[in-house]
Formats: structure tokens, sequence, C-alpha cells
């Protein structure tokens, strides 16, 4: 955790609460999940109740509250990259990761998630990392496309 850069964070907004939702998304942006020592501290900063941090936190899916991995992984699930292999794919992430969807490796390295659609049926399977697109993805491809980020 860079505490440093979170500080900063939290000194460019002090004192205003309406920066509330801006503020957990960066340091969530930085800090790739938002542990309880700083959300107390946001709520200090910003001079809002614990329990509204807490509660936008709970709320939105993109905040976690869990250590998440550097790199994320998204493998769509939906039905059009189902009958394009979408399982075997998602096994071969499985096996060279160590995860499970949901789960994130002891390093912090990756965070596996399944996803229902994608909006990319035609590009199935289809697996993002990082925000990057691989479509028509094979167990082989996405093996390939992993090593990059290690």
């Amino acid at each position: 955790m860079n505490n440093e850069r979170i500080d900063h964070i939290l000194d460019e907004h002090q004192g205003n609460p309406g920066a509330l939702i801006q503020v957990m998304m960066e340091i969530q942006e930085e800090n790739h999940w938002l542990p309880r020592e700083v959300m107390v501290k946001i709520s200090e900063k910003l001079d809002v109740p614990l329990s509204r941090v807490l509660r936008i936190a709970t709320f939105y899916k993109t905040f976690s509250l869990t250590p998440k991995g550097r790199h994320k992984i998204h493998v769509c699930t939906g039905t059009a990259c189902q009958v394009r292999g979408a399982q075997q794919v998602l096994n071969e992430v499985q096996e060279l990761t160590g995860i499970k969807p949901g789960e994130t490796d002891p390093d912090l390295k990756f965070s596996l998630e399944t996803v229902n659609c994608q909006g990319c049926c035609s590009l199935g399977p289809m697996v993002e990392i990082d925000g990057e697109t691989h479509g028509k993805t094979s167990p082989a491809e996405i093996a390939d496309a992993l090593k990059k980020y290690e």
C-alpha cells in the first residue's frame, strides 16, 4: 500500500465531503482495494461519517474490501462465449494462476472474475486482462497472453 500516494489523494480533497466517491475511486485505483484503516482516514479527512464510507464501499461493485491483484482477468462466460469454449479457457486461466473466480493469488499479482457478457459476442471466447481484450481465445493463446504480465 502506497501510504504517501493515499495521503496525497486525501490532502487534495481534505474537508470536501462531496468528493467522497472520487477519493474512494482514486484510492481504489492506486491500492486495488479499500482497507478499513484507509476508510477511517477517508472519513476523518473528508469529515463524513464512517458509516457513509462503508455504505458506499459495500454498495458499489467497483469497490473491494479485500485485496485484489495488480492484474485483473475477466473471462466471459456468456452463452456465445460458452459455446465457443469459454470453459476450457477459464480452466486454463485457473490452472496457470492457481486461483478460481472471485479469488486473488497470494502474491497479489492476479485477480480472476467471470462475467456474463462483455458485449463482444462475435469475439468469443473473450478474455479481458487489465482492460485489454483478447478475442477468439484458445487455452494456448491465453497462456501466451498471461506471460506478458509475469
